[in-house]
């Protein structure tokens, strides 16, 4: 069940842009505080996991700034949850203003597999320090959570069909490039309906998952909301898609049509 995790993973971690840029692109915010946004994993024609992303208030602060509770869960479901049990969960803090992290949490159970780890991030020194040690970051580096939620807030006024971006984020124990390419838009058909939609590339590598000429591919409602509705990626054997169920406390109704 690693094509799981991986892909929850590489789902978060949508879009965003290159490094000084980031804040200077930002809009409104396409969230809220009570939002919940619900998925299922399919392997072939079964489904194999779910997934939930929640924002929440919080009474902490950092730097004696207020800041939005993200929490990241994924489970597996029906037979995979006999064979192959996945309980993994991810809480990221951010501020409220800038949607940058403070402090990023996951506590990952997958079978007989155990680790927890944490990581705070001091955006002004471009240092995360973590339980393995301090890293060295980029002007502004996410975490997998926050960095999902901050590329939803992002213009996009302008992208054209080819354009790629590069985002960093830190995880286990050093900071990583991803590049995603705009592919253009696209209409999709959900369990919820079909949903107009932009349609990003985001490079992954070949190996022990994935096929050396595999493509992940996401689509994000092209909405206020910009909320992830599908994605899709070949794997080794057959293929692994996730698919929005549920959506509920957005900041604007998404609009689907039969």
């Amino acid at each position: 069940m690693r094509p799981f995790t991986c892909l929850i993973a590489l789902f978060f971690v949508q879009l965003t842009v290159r490094g000084q840029e980031l804040l200077e692109n930002r809009k409104n915010g396409a969230f809220q505080p009570g939002e919940q946004l619900r998925y299922k994993l399919k392997y072939g024609f079964l489904t194999a996991a779910e997934a939930t992303l929640n924002v929440e208030e919080s009474d902490v602060r950092f730097d004696n700034r207020p800041v939005y509770h993200l929490v990241a869960q994924g489970k597996t479901s029906g037979s995979f949850d006999i064979f192959y049990k996945v309980r993994d969960r991810y809480d990221s803090y951010i501020d409220r203003e800038t949607l940058l992290p403070y402090l990023y949490t996951e506590n990952i159970r997958e079978s007989n597999y155990r680790r927890t780890d944490k990581a705070r991030f001091y955006q002004d020194q471009h240092k995360i320090v973590s339980n393995r040690g301090t890293f060295k970051g980029s002007r502004q580096t996410f975490d997998m959570v926050s960095a999902f939620y901050f590329a939803r807030s992002l213009d996009l006024t302008g992208v054209k069909s080819g354009d790629t971006f590069t985002m960093y984020y830190f995880l286990k124990d050093e900071v990583t490039d991803l590049k995603i390419e705009y592919i253009g838009k696209e209409r999709v058909k959900t369990p919820l309906g079909y949903v107009n939609c932009l349609k990003f590339s985001p490079s992954i590598q070949p190996g022990r998952i994935f096929k050396k000429d595999s493509r992940l591919y996401l689509w994000i409602s092209d909405d206020i909301n910009r909320i992830p509705v599908k994605a899709q990626v070949e794997i080794l054997v057959g293929s692994v898609t996730m698919e929005i169920v549920q959506a509920t406390g957005l900041k604007s109704p998404l609009v689907v049509s039969k």
